[in-house]
């Protein structure tokens, strides 16, 4: 669901940011970034172009405009004439460096869009690779809610009208905070994360049947909602069925695929009288206690173990006499 990026697009979103301003051919500001990936063409411009990645953007700082500099004209338009006949989406100058004319002729020849910018190469690279790092991000939509409940990204999943807003909108009267309800965009930002977020056009708007669309921020305030989250833990409300047989222990950890992360999943039968909203809060307390290294059902397990491999009937807890005789 990767949103199309042209250079356009990178200048619009970049021009305070980066303080990006056009040098020349507007027209080639349509031609299409199709990864994430920089180049800086020090040997393209020397003139080896048989491992040239020209599908890249091309950043050209100190040291490629420093190495044109010291080239005869003749050699120079050699150089430009070679590197510009391939298929570049655009040129990035930056340091606010001088572009030499031949370069400048040859681009709008060619309508390749040359972008300036003061900021340093390292820089500029870093704010480029950070935001196309994020427009190329694998990225899904998925029919549910996500709402931070502790500190913790539980997103909440089912058929349509199972509860999912009803239960996050309680969840958030009790003090907890909405990102998106009804559609959540999730983001691969790094190898073990995912970020859920809203849209745009209803970032924070709830549907309840019945009722229709309530603005969380305006009724809550500020307080009751945030703009994205990490998305920790699923869980996934389906109705309950008598017959079937669910998770009782715990020992078994279950978990679901989002993008290619692994995340705890925990399967939630829905009933008449079930408070989720409780037990929504305790999933997200307990994870936080598996972060910390305590997980209730192995430590239990252990502990009968433990107790099974007594001769003696031993009590679990040895010193609790003073209970015995405690009367309240």
């Amino acid at each position: 669901m990767n949103e199309i990026i042209t250079v356009r697009t990178l200048l619009r979103e970049n021009e305070t940011t980066l303080k990006l301003r056009l040098v020349c051919s507007e027209n080639g500001l349509n031609r299409k970034i199709t990864t994430a990936e920089l180049h800086r063409p020090g040997l393209a411009l020397s003139g080896f172009v048989e491992l040239f990645t020209s599908d890249r953007l091309q950043i050209l700082g100190n040291t490629e405009i420093k190495y044109l500099q010291g080239l005869s004209k003749s050699a120079l338009k050699r150089s430009i004439d070679r590197f510009i006949e391939f298929e570049i989406p655009a040129i990035i100058i930056t340091n606010n460096n001088p572009i030499p004319d031949v370069m400048v002729e040859a681009a709008t020849r060619r309508y390749i869009s040359i972008l300036q910018t003061p900021f340093s190469t390292t820089r500029a690279v870093h704010l480029l690779s950070e935001y196309l790092g994020e427009k190329f991000a694998p990225r899904i939509s998925i029919h549910g809610s996500l709402v931070d409940v502790y500190g913790m990204g539980i997103l909440f999943t089912g058929r349509s009208g199972i509860g999912k807003s009803e239960i996050a909108l309680d969840l958030v009267e009790r003090g907890h905070r909405l990102v998106a309800d009804d559609l959540v965009i999730i983001t691969r930002t790094g190898e073990e994360v995912i970020i859920g977020k809203g849209t745009d056009i209803s970032e924070h708007l709830m549907e309840l049947r019945g009722v229709g669309l309530v603005d969380v921020r305006r009724i809550f305030g500020i307080r009751g909602v945030r703009v994205q989250k990490r998305v920790e833990v699923e869980v996934h409300l389906v109705d309950w069925e008598n017959k079937k047989a669910y998770e009782r222990v715990g020992l078994v950890d279950n978990t679901t695929d989002i993008l290619g992360v692994q995340i705890p999943q925990v399967v939630l039968p829905i009933n008449p009288g079930k408070n989720v909203t409780v037990i929504a809060e305790t999933i997200a307390m307990n994870h936080l206690l598996k972060m910390y290294g305590h997980h209730t059902p192995k430590e239990f397990n252990k502990r009968l173990k433990d107790y099974m491999k007594q001769k003696d009937i031993i009590p679990i807890h040895k010193d609790r006499d003073y209970f015995k005789k405690d009367k309240e």
